[in-house]
């Protein structure tokens, strides 16, 4: 039986980007991946990641967000960075066949009252639900494959 292919999502200054990504990649994909997820500061689940995720219907506050500096030793077959390009740098990863690139906003930088807050956290929650969905339809053209870089480019 062939392996599910493991997949990183990796968020430089919280891990609730790739939580968001972890927990749609779980949810929608069922076992056909291995979804793990880090950030550079992993503590814990935000709450308000959590808490948007439960209005979807998905139930993250049992993942346990990893430090990227633990991962370097496992492999992934693909890594999906989440962030601003033009302002956060990332760490190589030498032996990942694909790194794709989302650049999604950290909704943990919102200012504003809790309600503004959360609500910066669902639309990043949406956008994030929408660039698991193309990436799994890629794949599912692809037959399941890993595909290119170059053939996945996910609009900002």
């Amino acid at each position: 039986m062939k392996k599910a292919p493991k997949v990183l999502f990796f968020s430089r200054g919280s891990a609730s980007r790739s939580q968001l990504a972890e927990g749609f990649l779980r949810s929608l994909a069922g076992d056909r991946f291995i979804p793990v997820s880090a950030g550079a500061d992993a503590p814990h689940v935000h709450p308000m990641a959590a808490e948007v995720m439960r209005e979807a219907g998905i139930d993250i506050s049992a993942q346990k967000p990893r430090e990227i500096a633990s991962l370097f030793r496992e492999t992934f077959q693909c890594v999906i960075v989440l962030g601003d390009e033009s302002r956060e740098r990332y760490p190589v990863y030498p032996f990942t066949r694909r790194v794709f690139r989302w650049s999604v906003p950290d909704p943990e930088a919102a200012a504003g009252d809790p309600e503004a807050r959360k609500q910066e956290f669902r639309k990043v929650r949406d956008e994030i639900r929408n660039k698991v969905e193309e990436f799994l339809a890629t794949m599912g053209q692809a037959g399941g494959a890993v595909v290119p870089a170059s053939s996945y480019t996910a609009a900002a």
